[in-house]
Protein backbone atom coordinates (compact mmCIF):
# COMPACT_ATOMS: atom_id res chain seq x y z
CA UNK A 1 0.00 0.00 0.00
CA UNK A 2 1.57 3.47 -0.93
CA UNK A 3 2.04 6.19 1.32
CA UNK A 4 -0.57 8.37 -0.31
CA UNK A 5 -3.32 5.80 0.14
CA UNK A 6 -2.29 5.66 4.27
CA UNK A 7 -1.71 9.54 4.41
CA UNK A 8 -4.58 10.59 7.34
CA UNK A 9 -7.31 12.73 5.36
CA UNK A 10 -9.39 15.34 6.19
CA UNK A 11 -12.94 16.11 4.25
CA UNK A 12 -14.78 19.61 4.84
CA UNK A 13 -17.25 19.50 2.50
CA UNK A 14 -19.48 16.67 1.80
CA UNK A 15 -23.36 16.58 1.39
CA UNK A 16 -25.10 13.72 2.98
CA UNK A 17 -27.35 13.19 0.03
CA UNK A 18 -24.22 12.64 -2.28
CA UNK A 19 -22.39 10.13 -0.16
CA UNK A 20 -23.87 7.12 0.52
CA UNK A 21 -23.02 3.93 -1.27
CA UNK A 22 -26.08 3.21 -4.16
CA UNK A 23 -26.24 -0.15 -2.59
CA UNK A 24 -27.24 1.42 0.82
CA UNK A 25 -29.59 3.78 -0.72
CA UNK A 26 -31.38 0.96 -2.72
CA UNK A 27 -32.00 -1.03 0.34
CA UNK A 28 -33.23 2.12 2.75
CA UNK A 29 -35.33 2.84 -0.38
CA UNK A 30 -37.03 -0.22 -0.64
CA UNK A 31 -36.88 -1.28 3.56
CA UNK A 32 -39.11 2.59 3.37
CA UNK A 33 -41.58 1.18 0.78
CA UNK A 34 -40.51 4.24 -1.81
CA UNK A 35 -41.86 3.81 -5.08
CA UNK A 36 -38.77 4.26 -7.47
CA UNK A 37 -39.04 5.56 -10.79
CA UNK A 38 -36.85 2.12 -11.44
CA UNK A 39 -36.95 -1.50 -11.03
CA UNK A 40 -33.53 -2.25 -11.40
CA UNK A 41 -30.64 -1.64 -9.09
CA UNK A 42 -28.08 -0.44 -12.08
CA UNK A 43 -30.76 1.62 -13.79
CA UNK A 44 -30.96 3.21 -10.03
CA UNK A 45 -27.06 3.80 -9.80
CA UNK A 46 -27.03 5.16 -13.06
CA UNK A 47 -30.04 7.67 -11.68
CA UNK A 48 -28.16 8.71 -8.80
CA UNK A 49 -24.58 9.14 -9.49
CA UNK A 50 -22.67 12.00 -11.85
CA UNK A 51 -19.98 11.37 -14.34
CA UNK A 52 -18.14 13.86 -16.17
CA UNK A 53 -19.55 12.30 -19.31
CA UNK A 54 -23.24 13.42 -17.87
CA UNK A 55 -22.40 16.40 -16.93
CA UNK A 56 -25.35 18.40 -15.77
CA UNK A 57 -26.30 21.91 -17.36
CA UNK A 58 -26.60 24.07 -13.66
CA UNK A 59 -26.98 23.48 -10.13
CA UNK A 60 -31.04 23.10 -10.21
CA UNK A 61 -30.36 19.95 -12.66
CA UNK A 62 -28.33 18.56 -10.11
CA UNK A 63 -31.16 19.14 -7.38
CA UNK A 64 -34.14 18.31 -9.43
CA UNK A 65 -32.58 15.08 -10.97
CA UNK A 66 -30.19 13.91 -8.19
CA UNK A 67 -30.81 14.96 -5.07
CA UNK A 68 -34.43 14.96 -5.25
CA UNK A 69 -34.31 11.41 -4.63
CA UNK A 70 -31.56 10.90 -2.15
CA UNK A 71 -33.01 13.22 0.38
CA UNK A 72 -36.47 11.86 -0.14
CA UNK A 73 -34.97 8.46 0.52
CA UNK A 74 -33.35 9.57 3.53
CA UNK A 75 -36.15 11.78 4.61
CA UNK A 76 -36.84 9.04 8.32
CA UNK A 77 -34.92 9.31 11.28
CA UNK A 78 -34.13 5.55 10.75
CA UNK A 79 -32.89 6.55 7.34
CA UNK A 80 -30.77 8.94 8.28
CA UNK A 81 -29.11 7.24 10.79
CA UNK A 82 -28.10 4.80 8.75
CA UNK A 83 -26.63 6.77 5.84
CA UNK A 84 -24.89 8.80 8.88
CA UNK A 85 -23.16 5.96 10.00
CA UNK A 86 -22.32 4.47 6.07
CA UNK A 87 -20.35 7.89 5.28
CA UNK A 88 -18.39 8.02 8.17
CA UNK A 89 -17.05 4.60 8.22
CA UNK A 90 -16.83 4.33 4.36
CA UNK A 91 -14.81 7.59 4.19
CA UNK A 92 -12.26 5.93 6.81
CA UNK A 93 -11.87 2.08 4.90
CA UNK A 94 -11.86 4.16 1.26
CA UNK A 95 -9.25 6.79 1.59
CA UNK A 96 -8.26 7.22 5.51
CA UNK A 97 -10.46 9.94 6.26
CA UNK A 98 -9.73 10.75 9.78
CA UNK A 99 -11.42 13.85 9.96
CA UNK A 100 -15.33 13.74 8.68
CA UNK A 101 -17.59 16.90 8.54
CA UNK A 102 -21.23 15.86 7.21
CA UNK A 103 -23.30 18.01 5.97
CA UNK A 104 -27.37 17.95 5.43
CA UNK A 105 -30.78 20.10 5.64
CA UNK A 106 -32.91 18.35 8.01
CA UNK A 107 -35.57 20.43 6.29
CA UNK A 108 -35.46 18.51 3.40
CA UNK A 109 -35.67 15.44 5.12
CA UNK A 110 -39.25 15.85 6.88
CA UNK A 111 -41.40 15.46 3.79
CA UNK A 112 -42.81 18.64 4.33
CA UNK A 113 -43.57 18.47 8.11
CA UNK A 114 -44.50 15.32 8.31
CA UNK A 115 -41.20 14.28 10.35
CA UNK A 116 -40.25 15.69 12.92
CA UNK A 117 -37.00 17.29 12.62
CA UNK A 118 -35.66 17.25 16.14
CA UNK A 119 -35.71 13.48 15.53
CA UNK A 120 -34.01 13.61 12.25
CA UNK A 121 -31.03 15.62 13.46
CA UNK A 122 -31.04 13.10 16.88
CA UNK A 123 -30.93 10.22 14.47
CA UNK A 124 -27.94 11.74 12.39
CA UNK A 125 -26.18 12.26 15.42
CA UNK A 126 -26.84 8.85 17.37
CA UNK A 127 -25.21 7.51 13.33
CA UNK A 128 -22.15 9.42 13.63
CA UNK A 129 -21.46 8.21 17.31
CA UNK A 130 -22.26 4.68 16.30
CA UNK A 131 -19.66 5.32 13.81
CA UNK A 132 -16.66 6.88 15.79
CA UNK A 133 -17.23 4.22 18.34
CA UNK A 134 -16.62 1.93 15.85
CA UNK A 135 -13.86 3.90 14.12
CA UNK A 136 -11.90 5.41 17.15
CA UNK A 137 -9.32 6.74 14.81
CA UNK A 138 -12.05 9.17 13.54
CA UNK A 139 -13.48 12.90 14.48
CA UNK A 140 -16.66 13.84 13.19
CA UNK A 141 -19.40 16.76 13.24
CA UNK A 142 -21.99 17.61 11.55
CA UNK A 143 -22.81 21.00 9.83
CA UNK A 144 -26.41 21.57 9.69
CA UNK A 145 -27.89 23.01 6.31
CA UNK A 146 -30.29 26.39 5.95
CA UNK A 147 -31.01 26.18 2.26
CA UNK A 148 -32.07 28.99 -0.20
CA UNK A 149 -35.17 27.50 -1.11
CA UNK A 150 -36.48 28.11 2.47
CA UNK A 151 -37.64 31.79 4.08
CA UNK A 152 -35.51 33.11 6.91
CA UNK A 153 -38.37 32.10 9.47
CA UNK A 154 -38.02 28.60 8.05
CA UNK A 155 -34.51 29.01 7.93
CA UNK A 156 -34.32 30.14 11.80
CA UNK A 157 -35.83 26.85 12.72
CA UNK A 158 -33.35 24.88 11.59
CA UNK A 159 -30.38 27.64 13.21
CA UNK A 160 -32.18 27.18 16.46
CA UNK A 161 -31.96 23.53 16.43
CA UNK A 162 -28.70 23.48 15.17
CA UNK A 163 -27.63 25.95 18.49
CA UNK A 164 -29.28 23.78 20.56
CA UNK A 165 -28.01 20.29 20.13
CA UNK A 166 -24.25 21.64 19.79
CA UNK A 167 -22.87 19.97 22.57
CA UNK A 168 -24.69 16.95 21.22
CA UNK A 169 -22.26 17.18 17.97
CA UNK A 170 -23.57 19.57 15.76
CA UNK A 171 -20.49 21.74 14.86
CA UNK A 172 -21.61 24.34 12.46
CA UNK A 173 -24.47 25.66 10.03
CA UNK A 174 -24.24 26.39 5.97
CA UNK A 175 -26.45 28.12 3.62
CA UNK A 176 -26.46 25.91 0.72
CA UNK A 177 -29.09 24.90 -2.49
CA UNK A 178 -28.88 26.95 -5.98
CA UNK A 179 -29.62 30.34 -6.48
CA UNK A 180 -33.15 31.59 -6.21
CA UNK A 181 -34.52 35.40 -7.20
CA UNK A 182 -36.41 35.01 -4.05
CA UNK A 183 -33.37 34.56 -1.37
CA UNK A 184 -31.48 37.48 0.45
CA UNK A 185 -28.60 36.55 2.21
CA UNK A 186 -28.92 40.19 3.95
CA UNK A 187 -32.01 38.94 5.49
CA UNK A 188 -30.21 35.83 6.73
CA UNK A 189 -27.40 38.29 8.59
CA UNK A 190 -29.67 37.50 11.89
CA UNK A 191 -29.19 33.94 11.52
CA UNK A 192 -25.58 34.24 10.81
CA UNK A 193 -24.80 36.34 13.56
CA UNK A 194 -27.25 34.38 16.18
CA UNK A 195 -25.20 31.13 15.39
CA UNK A 196 -21.42 32.66 15.59
CA UNK A 197 -22.50 34.06 19.02
CA UNK A 198 -23.38 30.78 19.96
CA UNK A 199 -20.01 28.97 19.04
CA UNK A 200 -20.98 27.16 15.77
CA UNK A 201 -18.67 27.28 12.78
CA UNK A 202 -19.69 29.24 9.80
CA UNK A 203 -19.19 27.89 6.34
CA UNK A 204 -21.41 29.37 3.26
CA UNK A 205 -21.92 28.16 -0.25
CA UNK A 206 -21.31 31.40 -2.04
CA UNK A 207 -19.43 32.18 -5.18
CA UNK A 208 -20.64 28.66 -6.67
CA UNK A 209 -22.07 30.46 -9.35
CA UNK A 210 -21.49 33.52 -11.17
CA UNK A 211 -23.08 35.35 -7.87
CA UNK A 212 -20.34 38.46 -7.42
CA UNK A 213 -22.26 40.98 -5.61
CA UNK A 214 -23.62 37.82 -2.94
CA UNK A 215 -20.20 36.40 -2.46
CA UNK A 216 -18.58 40.14 -1.57
CA UNK A 217 -21.62 40.46 0.78
CA UNK A 218 -20.59 36.83 2.51
CA UNK A 219 -16.95 38.10 3.03
CA UNK A 220 -17.08 41.89 3.92
CA UNK A 221 -20.11 41.37 5.95
CA UNK A 222 -20.89 38.10 6.99
CA UNK A 223 -17.09 36.85 7.71
CA UNK A 224 -17.87 33.36 7.51
CA UNK A 225 -14.89 30.67 9.00
CA UNK A 226 -15.24 28.99 5.45
CA UNK A 227 -16.90 29.38 1.95
CA UNK A 228 -18.19 26.64 0.03
CA UNK A 229 -16.24 26.69 -3.52
CA UNK A 230 -16.17 30.44 -3.72
CA UNK A 231 -14.61 29.82 -7.36
CA UNK A 232 -15.52 33.08 -8.54
CA UNK A 233 -13.28 35.15 -6.23
CA UNK A 234 -10.50 33.54 -8.99
CA UNK A 235 -12.05 36.70 -11.22
CA UNK A 236 -11.77 39.67 -8.62
CA UNK A 237 -8.16 39.90 -7.23
CA UNK A 238 -8.93 42.62 -4.67
CA UNK A 239 -11.27 39.72 -3.20
CA UNK A 240 -9.04 37.33 -3.28
CA UNK A 241 -6.51 39.35 -1.00
CA UNK A 242 -9.79 40.08 1.14
CA UNK A 243 -10.21 36.59 1.72
CA UNK A 244 -6.56 35.94 2.15
CA UNK A 245 -6.21 38.70 4.79
CA UNK A 246 -9.23 37.26 6.79
CA UNK A 247 -7.92 33.51 6.43
CA UNK A 248 -11.56 32.24 5.13
CA UNK A 249 -10.99 29.28 3.69
CA UNK A 250 -12.64 28.19 0.54
CA UNK A 251 -13.73 24.32 -0.06
CA UNK A 252 -12.96 23.47 -3.16
CA UNK A 253 -14.47 20.18 -5.16
CA UNK A 254 -13.08 20.07 -8.21
CA UNK A 255 -15.01 16.99 -10.06
CA UNK A 256 -18.52 18.36 -8.68
CA UNK A 257 -17.65 22.05 -9.94
CA UNK A 258 -16.85 20.50 -13.53
CA UNK A 259 -19.55 17.96 -13.34
CA UNK A 260 -21.77 20.43 -12.75
CA UNK A 261 -20.80 22.72 -15.70
CA UNK A 262 -19.69 25.80 -12.83
CA UNK A 263 -16.25 25.37 -14.45
CA UNK A 264 -16.10 24.88 -18.08
CA UNK A 265 -13.00 22.82 -18.52
CA UNK A 266 -10.11 21.57 -16.54
CA UNK A 267 -7.91 24.70 -17.74
CA UNK A 268 -10.64 26.81 -16.01
CA UNK A 269 -9.91 24.35 -13.07
CA UNK A 270 -6.37 25.10 -13.33
CA UNK A 271 -6.92 28.76 -13.55
CA UNK A 272 -8.99 29.08 -10.80
CA UNK A 273 -6.74 27.32 -8.00
CA UNK A 274 -3.58 28.93 -9.69
CA UNK A 275 -4.68 32.38 -8.80
CA UNK A 276 -6.16 31.20 -4.88
CA UNK A 277 -2.48 29.73 -4.60
CA UNK A 278 -0.76 32.97 -6.51
CA UNK A 279 -3.29 35.23 -4.01
CA UNK A 280 -2.24 33.41 -0.60
CA UNK A 281 -5.57 32.29 -0.29
CA UNK A 282 -6.19 28.81 1.93
CA UNK A 283 -8.27 26.71 0.55
CA UNK A 284 -9.09 22.78 0.78
CA UNK A 285 -9.59 19.64 -1.32
CA UNK A 286 -13.16 17.56 -1.03
CA UNK A 287 -15.52 15.92 -2.68
CA UNK A 288 -19.06 17.57 -2.20
CA UNK A 289 -20.31 14.18 -2.02
CA UNK A 290 -17.98 10.80 -2.80
CA UNK A 291 -20.31 8.69 -3.81
CA UNK A 292 -22.44 10.59 -6.27
CA UNK A 293 -19.90 11.88 -8.00
CA UNK A 294 -17.68 8.52 -8.12
CA UNK A 295 -14.75 9.99 -6.10
CA UNK A 296 -12.68 10.12 -2.97
CA UNK A 297 -10.36 12.87 -1.45
CA UNK A 298 -7.64 10.44 -2.73
CA UNK A 299 -8.95 10.27 -5.98
CA UNK A 300 -8.89 14.22 -6.24
CA UNK A 301 -5.85 14.49 -5.06
CA UNK A 302 -4.83 11.95 -8.21
CA UNK A 303 -6.75 13.80 -10.50
CA UNK A 304 -5.01 17.38 -9.69
CA UNK A 305 -1.50 15.70 -9.88
CA UNK A 306 -1.96 13.81 -12.92
CA UNK A 307 -3.72 16.85 -14.53
CA UNK A 308 -0.50 19.02 -13.66
CA UNK A 309 -2.99 21.73 -11.51
CA UNK A 310 -1.03 20.89 -7.99
CA UNK A 311 2.16 19.06 -6.75
CA UNK A 312 2.53 17.22 -3.89
CA UNK A 313 3.72 20.27 -1.73
CA UNK A 314 0.49 22.04 -2.44
CA UNK A 315 -1.82 19.10 -1.82
CA UNK A 316 -0.10 18.72 2.01
CA UNK A 317 -0.49 22.13 2.63
CA UNK A 318 -4.35 21.80 2.06
CA UNK A 319 -4.73 18.88 4.45
CA UNK A 320 -2.94 20.83 6.88
CA UNK A 321 -5.59 23.56 6.28
CA UNK A 322 -8.60 20.83 6.60
CA UNK A 323 -7.10 19.98 9.78
CA UNK A 324 -6.50 23.68 10.61
CA UNK A 325 -10.30 24.51 9.70
CA UNK A 326 -12.19 21.97 11.01
CA UNK A 327 -15.44 23.37 13.31
CA UNK A 328 -14.94 19.91 15.76
CA UNK A 329 -15.17 20.77 19.27
CA UNK A 330 -14.54 18.82 22.50
CA UNK A 331 -17.90 17.23 23.47
CA UNK A 332 -17.95 18.40 27.19
CA UNK A 333 -18.24 22.14 26.09
CA UNK A 334 -18.92 24.49 23.51
CA UNK A 335 -15.29 26.22 22.95
CA UNK A 336 -13.79 25.65 19.37
CA UNK A 337 -10.98 23.44 19.00
CA UNK A 338 -9.03 22.78 15.87
CA UNK A 339 -8.04 19.41 15.72
CA UNK A 340 -4.15 18.75 14.56
CA UNK A 341 -2.96 16.40 11.59
CA UNK A 342 -1.48 13.20 13.14
CA UNK A 343 1.69 12.69 12.35
CA UNK A 344 3.10 10.84 9.74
Amino acid sequence: MSQRTTTPRAELHTHLGAAVDPVIMWTIAHRQGIKLPVKDYWDFEEMITVTPEKKNLSLDQMDKNYYHWTELIQSSPEAIEEAVHAVIGGGYRKCNLVLQELRFSPMKRNRTGERDLDLIILAALWGMRRAIVEYPQVNAGLIISLDRSFTPAQNAITADKAIRYMSDGIVGIDIAGPDRKTFSMAAHAPLITRAKKAGLGITIHAGETGNMRELEYVVRVLKPDRIGHGLIAAQNKKLLKEIARQKIILEVCPTSNLCNSILKSVEELYATIRAFIDNGVRFTINTDGPEMYRTSVLKEEEFLLARGIMNEKELAQCMRWAFEGTFIRPRNNGSKQRVKSPKK
